[in-house]
């Protein structure tokens, strides 16, 4: 994931720095046509093309042409104010603007002054629902878009395509309509009510009509001369070149009109409207504005993409690691729904979050590879751990739709080191079970060694917390069960068993941790506990909790991150009571010394045999000379 977003940054970083540094402006400059005599404006810093105004009108001698153009340059001055009208209608091909009612002329303004970033242009209106859109036709925007003071209508005689043009962009947008999960009482034969009609089955994915009221049109300056053939895919999508198909004197290079890009990166399918017979007026909000050329590239290619990805994950045919769109949408609902405060905190949160998390199954791991004894290690809370763990993530699977990628690589790394730590514990054998047994063969679990006494006091204390723990907890697994399977709704039988267990889970999960903190309890002692780990998950755990707020997970999960809480601090108290001394071995075998080098160890060792050595025969000299004395007494 960080690699990703490196990635992406250092790609977008190296594009705007180049886009700046190589960009040219084709402002407008005062010439002369030598045809004419008169003072135009035409762009600038074009190069070897020629201003439109001035093209040759005869190609070079020998000169081919070239129906699609190698190399396109500005038809205007990058500054140029232009008029601007945008009709609405059901159908692609445009009508006279005298024809059109004046209703579906939502926008219509006059010396929008390119390049400048201070003009920006509002306005709100509503309409009437064309017939043939409420029936799953496309609303189409016409765009009429021309110098100031020329004829923008392209049925009228004196129409100029040098100076005006003609652009259709859909205004909404055919779009996988959300699979609606159908639930049903499991003890009834009928399914329960749901929030839309059932649908026929088909073979593909049910496209519907949808429409966002919030449109952004957006005039792109400043893109300069491109190479048609190395252009983006999504800047192509919106590239209009010169109607009449002129050419240079080389017949190999022409001309594109200003780019329009009709903005949906913000429009999220969450806020749109679905379209049908009963939808008779719509809203419409029109934001006019300028945009810079690396915005513009990054919002659509990656607009681009989602939807790509979006599309073919509806056909069944997903892009490995491309997700199905609906990562990127997230990600947008987070940046419009999110406060920018706690949106800086949660960016910052999100980076201390993995490194913790990295840290703490890197410590966690540590630990577990040094201890060379089983003492205050619950092993049935291990065994739990893995249970429940991957309980949670099938839970997660079974709702994978609000679900984030990350929340579920997390989980599956954490039943992976839960694995591991049963194998450091404990030998894993698949034996043969015993005759009548249900299963042929089955795993046990064989100690590494022959245990001390306070390892059999870690293994008596562990059995009596889970003796409790069962007591406690498998009635209130079986009546939250019994209330689920009456009172709830479920997809099937196997969702119900996974729903009610990770219910169980998530409610009484914190008890799973008892066991340890009973076993600090009675031992006196927090010294085989994984500090380190401890601490890092410890704050990852308020990162959780604002995690809660911000990303999307399940209701469930989201409870859940509160509840380890509670547990984190009855730990520190524990700490805190059961205080380590660090200058002495432990009682379990573990100090200081632990950490020092092997060398260092047998150093210190060798000048304990020696000085043990010298005490002794000091010890005899003393005794020898004692017993001369007591002679000559």
């Amino acid at each position: 994931m960080n690699k990703i977003i490196m990635g992406v940054v250092f790609y977008l970083g190296v594009n705007v720095f180049l886009s700046f540094y190589m960009a040219k402006d084709q402002t407008g400059v005062a010439t002369t046509n030598p045809e004419t005599g008169e003072s135009i404006i035409v762009p600038g810093n074009l190069g070897t093309i020629p201003p439109y105004q001035l093209r040759p009108r005869h190609l070079d001698e020998g000169a081919a042409y070239r129906h699609i153009p190698k190399t396109i340059a500005p038809i205007w001055p990058q500054d140029s104010h232009l008029d601007i009208v945008v009709a609405i209608s059901p159908s692609f091909n445009p009508i006279p603007l005298a024809n059109v009612q004046p209703e579906y002329i939502v926008l219509d303004e006059k010396r929008f002054h390119m390049n400048n970033k201070t003009d920006k242009r509002s306005v709100d209106t509503t309409f009437t629902v064309p017939e043939a859109v409420q029936k799953n036709g496309t609303l189409w925007g016409h765009f009429y878009i021309g110098l100031a003071g020329s004829v923008l209508d392209p049925y009228l005689p004196s129409y100029d395509p040098g100076r005006a043009y003609h652009v259709v962009h859909p205004l909404t947008q055919y779009l996988p309509k959300k699979k609606v999960v159908k639930t049903r009482n499991l003890l009834e034969d009928l399914p329960s009510p749901v929030e839309e009609p059932e649908e026929v089955d088909t073979s593909g994915p049910l496209i519907s009509n949808y429409y966002h009221q919030n449109a952004s049109f957006s005039l792109v300056p400043g893109l300069g001369v491109k190479d048609l053939d190395t252009i983006h895919p999504a800047l192509k999508t919106f590239l209009r070149l010169e109607a009449t198909g002129a050419r240079d004197g080389t017949g190999q290079n022409g001309w594109y009109y200003p780019t329009l890009f009709v903005n949906t990166f913000w429009q999220l399918k969450t806020h749109m409207t679905l379209l049908n017979d009963t939808v008779k007026e719509l809203p419409l909000h029109i934001d006019l504005n300028n945009m810079p050329g690396w915005q513009f590239y990054a919002m659509a290619a990656v607009e681009q993409n989602s939807k790509e990805n979006a599309r073919q994950a509806a056909l069944g045919n997903p892009i490995p690691g491309g997700g199905d769109g609906s990562e990127i949408e997230m990600i947008k609902e987070i940046f419009i729904d999110t406060n920018p405060i706690l949106l800086g905190i949660t960016a910052f949160a999100s980076i201390a979050h993995m490194i913790l998390e990295t840290l703490a199954f890197g410590s966690d791991i540590a630990h577990y590879r040094k201890k060379k004894d089983n003492v205050g290690i619950s092993v049935r809370s291990i065994l739990a751990n893995v249970f429940m763990q991957t309980v949670i993530f099938l839970y997660l699977l079974d709702n994978s739709q609000n679900t984030s990628w990350m929340i579920l690589g997390t989980q599956v790394v954490g039943i992976v080191i839960e694995f591991w730590k049963i194998t450091t514990v404990v030998n894993v054998r698949f034996q043969e079970t015993a005759p009548g047994s249900l299963l042929p063969y089955w795993f046990v679990f064989e100690d590494k060694h022959k245990l001390t006494e306070t390892e059999e006091k870690t293994k008596e204390y562990d059995e009596i917390a889970f003796k409790y723990m069962y007591i406690l907890a498998v009635p209130l697994l079986i009546a939250y069960g019994i209330y689920s399977l009456f009172y709830d709704t479920h997809k099937s039988w196997y969702s119900f068993v996974i729903t009610t267990l990770v219910g169980s889970v998530y409610t009484y999960g914190f008890l799973m941790m008892v066991p340890s903190l009973y076993i600090n309890y009675r031992l006196k002692s927090v010294a085989h506990m994984p500090a380190k780990a401890m601490m890092y998950k410890f704050l990852n755990t308020f990162i959780d909790d604002l995690f809660a707020f911000t990303i999307k997970m399940p209701f469930l999960h989201r409870l859940a991150t509160f509840r380890d809480d509670v547990i984190f601090f009855i730990y520190l108290y524990q700490r805190w009571a059961y205080r380590i001394d660090h200058t002495r071995v432990n009682e379990f075998g573990q100090g200081g010394d632990d950490d020092e080098p092997v060398d260092k160890k047998d150093e210190k060792d060798k000048a304990a045999i020696k000085d043990a050595a010298e005490e002794q025969s000091e010890a005899k000299a003393t005794g020898a000379d004692a017993g001369k004395a007591t002679k000559r007494k």
